[in-house]
């Protein structure tokens, strides 16, 4: 099943991937990096390279606060945002809940937990307290994420404006698409899966309380793995697919627990979309900084791709 013949994954074989797939003791028993263990400075050189208009495109939503989203979308608290003006200029305080699907973020490894209450490598989930994450703080890739970003537009590929219902994304899509743009995946590529998430939501809004989206089926993480990727980014998230039955949000569970691979969620990739059939290139520079949070289970982002 899987990947090897091109058959959705089975239930089985979702649970099988908590071994067959994981990462744990693979860069030491004390390791917080996971995946980004695969950026080194020669990929980092590599993706440098890459750079050749000078174009840059954000990933990003803006932040959801009253003024930017009057109505809380799919049930999530707006930031609390304030601009105070002082007499010589004015100064503004935000406060943001970034989990979930809304705000782009990066999710760390203290976000998830296996069935038995740990974190990646093994780690106890009771050193996460509401002080914050004593062990796979997000604060741990304070040095930022810079890497070759791979644009893998499924959407596009299909001739669709966004995906469907009952054609999630399977592994061997991305393997096809990979092909299909003369792209050899790499270690340490930023693996950037575009379902099309702007114009299924417009289209879809009355599904906006709702995780009931088309998306990326769980033979994505096979690829992820057989491909040494460091990081996954994407837009409309897990397929609702029979895998969910198994335990929810399948990819969540295995890539950040199991894998100790950071998911990008709720990219904004329509503008690097068509930023990449203008440059008629799907590689460039790929640029992730998440803010310094000391104990923190993940963070907003603003992520880069240049050409």
């Amino acid at each position: 099943m899987g990947m090897a013949d091109r058959t959705p994954t089975s239930a089985a074989e979702l649970k099988a991937y908590e071994t067959r797939l994981s990462n744990w003791g693979r860069w030491g028993e004390d390791d917080e990096r996971g995946t980004l263990n695969h950026i080194t400075p020669e990929v980092r050189q590599r993706a440098a390279g890459l750079v050749r208009s000078g174009r840059s495109v954000s990933c990003a939503y803006p932040i959801q606060t009253l003024a930017v989203q009057p109505n809380t979308v799919r049930n999530y608290r707006p930031a609390d945002f304030e601009v105070r003006p002082i007499p010589d200029g004015s100064v503004d305080y935000i406060g943001v809940s970034y989990h979930g699907m809304v705000n782009t973020h990066i999710d760390g490894f203290a976000h998830m937990y296996t069935d038995d209450g740990l974190l990646y490598n093994g780690r106890s989930s009771s050193l996460v307290t509401p002080e914050g994450a004593g062990v796979m703080s997000v604060h741990r890739w304070a040095d930022g994420i810079l890497t070759r970003g791979v644009l893998y537009d499924i959407p596009r590929m299909r001739g669709q404006e966004h995906l469907q219902y009952g054609e999630g994304i399977q592994g061997w899509d991305l393997e096809d698409c990979a092909r299909r743009n003369g792209i050899t995946p790499s270690p340490g590529d930023a693996v950037i899966v575009r379902s099309g998430a702007v114009p299924f939501w417009e289209r879809h809004a009355d599904l906006k309380d709702s995780h009931n989206t088309p998306g990326l089926a769980a033979s994505v993480l096979e690829f992820l793995h057989d491909t040494d990727a460091a990081l996954l980014v994407w837009d409309l998230m897990e397929d609702a697919d029979a895998t969910q039955t198994v335990f929810p949000h399948p990819i969540h569970r295995i890539a950040i627990p199991r894998m100790g691979l950071p998911l990008l969620d709720n990219a904004n990739l329509e503008a690097l979309g068509a930023a990449c059939a203008e440059e008629q290139r799907v590689e460039f520079m790929f640029t992730v900084a998440p803010l310094v949070v000391v104990g923190g289970t993940g963070s907003p982002v603003n992520p880069i791709a240049t050409f």
